[in-house]
């Protein structure tokens, strides 16, 4: 199974692909990081947003994809923007996405101990918490 981990943060949709088959775990290289949504008050940028996502998870044939939850009120609350992109890949066809709350990835992640350092995955710094949702699901599956 193929899936590609989305943290929103800010502006942007960042990315990871992760594969798991007959218990390996494999992170193709890809093309961008992530998709950034640049003008939020604009239809045509948001389904520029869309289809830009849409044609990034058809290029990799992912199967499923994981967006890292984020609280709706409180401290720690996603903002208005993270939302609306949230909303936009749902939104996607024939593509399926599941959200998972935060303390679930970090259970999983102490459950399922990550043998790689990060910094081995060849991953940029930004995209550990797209990688660790990815994982997280991945190793709860």
């Amino acid at each position: 199974m193929k899936v590609c981990g989305v943290e929103l943060k800010g502006n942007d949709a960042i990315l990871c692909i992760m594969a798991l088959e007959n218990g390996l775990y494999d992170i193709p290289k890809t093309r961008v990081q992530k998709v950034s949504l640049l003008d939020v008050g604009d239809a045509e940028a948001v389904q520029k947003f869309q289809f830009t996502v849409a044609k990034f998870m058809e290029d990799y044939t992912v199967d499923k994809v994981i967006i890292k939850g984020r609280a709706l009120k409180g401290k720690f609350a996603g903002g208005p923007v993270g939302f609306k992109m949230e909303a936009a890949i749902q939104l996607i066809e024939d593509l399926p996405v599941e959200i998972l709350a935060g303390s679930f990835i970090k259970k999983t992640l102490a459950k399922n101990q990550v043998t790689i350092d990060f910094r081995d995955t060849g991953l940029k710094q930004f995209q550990e918490q797209a990688f660790n949702t990815a994982f997280g699901y991945l190793a709860s599956s």
